[in-house]
């Protein structure tokens, strides 16, 4: 991604990637020093804005990592259309109702079933700082093209983009 691109057009880039990837593996380090990733959604509509946000429950083993070190890794796979996006930040807990009622959608209930009102009942929010994307046509000609050309060439060829993107 170009250094030319204002924060805006670079989370709009994001954003893009990733709507319409329900889950995504979020990643955390345990207090003795292991990764621990688990799958968390995102509920079906993502509108990033540097921000992400998870439902999850106040007394979870995730909540008790990141209160030893906030720094996580949120990783989304789109296999199908041959996109991958990682997000790094610092997540916080967040217990507020009102946001808590405001991001609340039906199927959810699944996992909170007294609804907004289920005991300890709370939210995660990643401030994403970086992120990096793989965005390859899924077009199977272009594959073949870049497997013709780096068999003529010798050279590995980029079918796609791979970008590293500074969010702060």
């Amino acid at each position: 991604m170009s250094e030319e691109l204002s924060h805006d057009e670079k989370l709009a880039k994001i954003r893009d990637l990733i709507k319409g990837i329900d889950i995504g593996m979020l990643t955390t380090l345990n207090e003795n020093g292991t990764f621990h990733s688990r799958p968390m959604s995102v509920n079906g509509e993502v509108e990033f804005n540097g921000d992400l946000w998870f439902f999850t429950y106040g007394d979870s083993p995730k909540v008790h990592a990141i209160e030893h070190n906030a720094r996580v890794n949120i990783a989304f796979s789109d296999p199908k259309n041959q996109t991958y996006v990682s997000l790094s930040g610092r997540a916080q807990l967040v217990q507020d109702k009102a946001k808590i009622e405001e991001l609340w959608q039906a199927p959810l209930a699944a996992w909170f079933p007294q609804g907004v009102d289920t005991p300890d009942i709370a939210l995660l929010k990643i401030e994403v700082e970086g992120a990096e994307y793989w965005d390859s046509p899924t077009n199977p000609v272009a594959h073949i093209v870049g497997f013709i050309k780096s068999k003529a060439t010798g050279q590995v060829q980029q079918v796609g983009e791979n970008e590293k993107v500074d969010l702060k």
